[in-house]
């Protein structure tokens, strides 16, 4: 029992964000950015400013983790700087999307990269099947968790450095995309195209802020916390850089274009047909990493927002060995039924707007911190202050924008699509997260004035 409740080092903190970052993103959105932004130099561009953008995220959460540690993420930073309607609404798209969406798709993903292999498997079964085993899993042990974590993270980054080192010595493709350089304009960095596809770059490092929902989980967090952001969103920047540098020197871009499968398709041309596809295969097993780290992640939120709101009491619900045991069974619900919807561009775009959103207001929350509470104490303060949370707010804004406008344009213009899906999703979600905070205050209203009488 003692070891359960130990609390995760640097290190395994560490481990939980790279696992969390590294999944689905960049092993299947290559494809869908190439749909509206071929030109190489725009392609490395968006997987640059991802990095930024991520860094910047990192560094602005890293000042208001170390201030506020506790586990809840945005939930509980929104709610102490702005109010807790607003701290609600962030808590409630983490509840739904934040968490349950992104291991639906990397669940999606994996038996995506298994189905292109073994094209007789069933998919939507082998998804819920890994989703069933990894949420099993967690809800054994706390320690078992950490190490399940730690090993899996490890095999990520050891078959991604082969894949990098192998895949830079197997270029066919410098011909191309010398032309493409050669062919490059300034317009593509500020076309629409190239705008939306940020969106997908975003999503893809989504996961920087892993650890601020397990604040209460790691040792020192006023220390750990940050640097476990810092240096996870470095490492994974350079990864994800040269990962795709490998899939675009290495297959056709037409062959790459609208594929799920990036990963896939770059080994079978770096390594053959067979030995691309045990890479594939290796791919999809690192899938589990992310899998895991989410599955771990989102109960706690959950959990969070079951001890501050009434209609949510059941999620804080801890079994024997501490663990959020009803949180972790709502959140594979959710992905499970998300699964069975199949629908992995939109559920992605929808994932990556009400991320985008709630990520933005954190970030610019570092502005309203300082001035609310000046003298809060500050271990870590935002490096490049107030330039860095300012570059985040305007890229996001900037990509926000533009995604609506396509959602607009596809029903309106174009004709390409019956509904604006994305954008009534996105405000459905929000709009139910109201009336459910609404229907929260009035029951604690009630329960108040019953233990007055």
């Amino acid at each position: 029992m003692a070891s359960d409740r130990k609390k995760f080092g640097l290190l395994t903190a560490s481990a939980f964000v790279i696992a969390n970052m590294i999944g689905t993103g960049v092993f299947t959105s290559l494809g869908f950015q190439l749909l509206t932004t071929q030109n190489f130099i725009a392609v490395m561009c968006l997987w640059f400013l991802g990095g930024v953008i991520a860094f910047c995220g990192a560094v602005s959460y890293a000042e208001l983790g170390a201030a506020m540690p506790r586990s809840g993420g945005e939930y509980h930073y929104l709610s102490q700087i702005y109010n807790p309607g607003v701290g609600f609404l962030s808590g409630w798209v983490s509840l739904i999307v934040g968490f349950a969406a992104p291991v639906a798709l990397a669940c999606m993903a994996l038996s995506s990269y298994v189905g292109r292999i073994y094209p007789g498997i069933n998919q939507t079964v082998l998804a819920l099947g890994v989703l069933t085993v990894i949420t099993a899993i967690h809800m054994l042990s706390h320690s078992f968790s950490g190490k399940f974590q730690n090993f899996f993270t490890t095999i990520k980054l050891l078959i991604i450095l082969v894949f990098i080192i192998v895949g830079l010595t197997h270029t066919s493709e410098g011909a191309a995309l010398t032309e493409s350089v050669r062919s490059f304009s300034f317009k593509e960095i500020f076309s629409a195209g190239f705008a939306v596809s940020l969106i997908w770059v975003y999503y893809a490092y989504s996961g920087w802020n892993a650890s601020t929902y397990m604040a209460n989980e790691i040792e020192n967090p006023r220390k750990n916390l940050p640097l476990s952001l810092l240096f996870s969103t470095g490492i994974v920047t350079i990864l994800y850089i040269l990962l795709n540098l490998v899939f675009l020197l290495s297959a056709p871009v037409g062959e790459l274009t609208g594929q799920v499968e990036v990963g896939l398709i770059s080994a079978r041309h770096i390594f053959g047909q067979t030995l691309g596809n045990g890479m594939g295969i290796l791919i999809a097993i690192l899938l589990l990493s992310s899998i895991s780290s989410m599955v771990f992640m989102g109960p706690r939120v959950a959990q969070v927002m079951g001890e501050d709101h009434k209609i949510f009491r059941f999620l804080s619900k801890k079994n024997s060995k501490d663990l959020p045991i009803n949180a972790i069974a709502f959140q594979y619900a959710i992905s499970f039924l998300m699964i069975i919807t199949n629908s992995f561009e939109l559920v992605t775009k929808y994932t990556g707007i009400l991320l985008s959103l709630c990520s933005l207001m954190t970030v610019a929350g570092v502005f309203v911190h300082r001035r609310k509470f000046p003298d809060a104490q500050r271990p870590y303060k935002t490096w490049g202050y107030p330039v860095t949370p300012c570059i985040f707010i305007a890229l996001i804004l900037w990509s926000i924008c533009y995604l609506f406008y396509e959602d607009y344009a596809k029903t309106f213009v174009t004709g390409e699509q019956s509904v604006m899906w994305m954008t009534i999703m996105s405000v459905a979600t929000f709009a139910l997260g109201l009336v459910i905070y609404f229907i929260d205050k009035s029951i604690s209203r009630n329960d108040a004035q019953k233990s007055r009488n």
